[in-house]
């Protein structure tokens, strides 16, 4: 995975994956494994599936060039609330978004090291 620090200052971590290297084939079989995987964490729950690229469009919004579909998993991990500053990095994301032959994940670095480990485990898995 590369860590990036996209706008001066959002820690985000990416993996592009080809569609040759993966399990999967589709948008939509990627956000159904990620739907499952947060389903069976101990303590994530999920919230919603966000069409990005249906919404952008429908407000003839600028789209990279050959991107084909983006769809942000939404869902938390939140166990506890020690402050009220967590809620502002909570709920976590994890943007899919669609080439034609590559998918590229991103997600922000959560503020909690063992939770980047779990949502790079999870991105991995989609390799074959």
């Amino acid at each position: 995975m590369k860590k990036t620090v996209f706008m001066d200052r959002y820690p985000v971590y990416s993996l592009e994956l080809l569609k040759s290297e993966m399990r999967v084939s589709t948008i939509k079989e990627i956000v159904e494994y990620f739907k499952e995987k947060i389903k069976n964490h101990p303590i994530a729950t999920f919230i919603a599936v966000f069409d990005h690229y249906s919404h952008t469009k429908a407000l003839n919004g600028q789209i990279v060039e050959g991107l084909l579909d983006a769809q942000n998993v939404i869902f938390c991990f939140g166990q506890a609330i020690p402050s009220t500053k967590i809620l502002a990095v909570r709920p976590r994301s994890i943007g899919i978004c669609e080439f034609e032959d590559r998918f590229i994940i991103d997600f922000m670095e959560p503020p909690r090291e063992e939770l980047y480990a779990v949502m790079q485990e999870w991105v991995k898995g989609l390799l074959k």
